[in-house]
């Protein structure tokens, strides 16, 4: 792995991103924190708070989903209110000039879509959506927010602070809160979300496998990669040989497979792509 100075690998990451003509981009809570989006992990990949709801509880227990709603209700205005950063714009850019084969993403605040980017794969699902897991259907977020905050007025004078992925953190008593269920079958409704401890879809994999295989690079944004559903597609592009850099602040998983690393916030890329 390149560990020069900062000026040096800077250097060499833009001439990465000049000489490569289909590459594949994986970004991370790092690329949306300067949107003001948190994130989970400090610079040496270790939590920073306590993991996040957890798949099995969310379905096992309604205690976990008067928690999830509860304070989702109070943090999902301020994550819907992010805005695209520098970072975002500079990979339309790279998009729009032909440079990549794809970007994966595993934040689920759709900032790339709102930037402007088109072939993105969100290996984490989507927050702005909610879906029932008996029958599949699909609800927009903003309509859930809407029922509950009209069932759980009591909720909006509590004091939070905002949580990563439209969290929040407060102190209350979930106990009265009412949860939201399916308009169509009755079942559970979750965020369409990959929670903690959940699997990412098998054609999703497939699929984000296949563009490494087309890759002539990989380009990590902001990620520790400390959860597999994203490492492997690291290690997938260095079993084949494929060169990989990392724009992060930490420590990675996959810092021994990483080419070249640079060591700076995201907003540097915005630096790094002709305008």
């Amino acid at each position: 792995m390149n560990i020069g100075n900062s000026q040096t690998n800077l250097a060499a990451l833009e001439r990465f991103i000049q000489q490569r003509e289909n590459l594949l981009v994986i970004t991370g809570a790092g690329i949306s924190t300067v949107s003001g989006i948190g994130d989970y992990r400090d610079q040496a990949g270790n939590w920073k708070r306590p993991q996040p709801v957890s798949h099995q509880d969310f379905l096992a227990s309604h205690v976990w989903r008067q928690r999830y709603w509860a304070r989702s209700q109070l943090g999902y205005p301020s994550f819907l209110a992010a805005q695209p950063n520098g970072a975002h714009h500079a990979l339309v850019r790279m998009e729009q000039a032909g440079q990549l084969c794809g970007l994966v993403t595993q934040n689920v605040d759709r900032l790339h879509q709102q930037a402007g980017h088109q072939n993105v794969v969100d290996l984490h699902g989507r927050l702005d959506q909610v879906i029932c897991i008996d029958c599949r259907m699909l609800v927009g977020r903003d309509i859930v927010q809407e029922w509950l905050e009209a069932q759980n007025p009591q909720l909006q004078s509590q004091t939070f602070s905002p949580a990563p992925d439209g969290d929040a953190d407060v102190i209350a008593d979930f106990s009265a809160i009412e949860v939201p269920s399916c308009d169509q079958c009755g079942g559970i409704l979750k965020p369409h979300v990959v929670f903690f401890g959940d699997s990412v879809d098998r054609g999703v994999v497939d699929h984000i496998r296949e563009q490494v295989d087309s890759a002539d690079g990989v380009l990590v944004i902001g990620s520790s990669l400390m959860v597999f559903s994203s490492y492997r597609f690291v290690r997938q592009a260095h079993a084949r040989g494929i060169p990989i850099a990392a724009l992060n602040q930490g420590v990675t998983r996959a810092d021994e497979l990483i080419t070249l690393k640079v060591n700076e916030s995201s907003t540097v890329l915005d630096t790094l792509v002709p305008r």
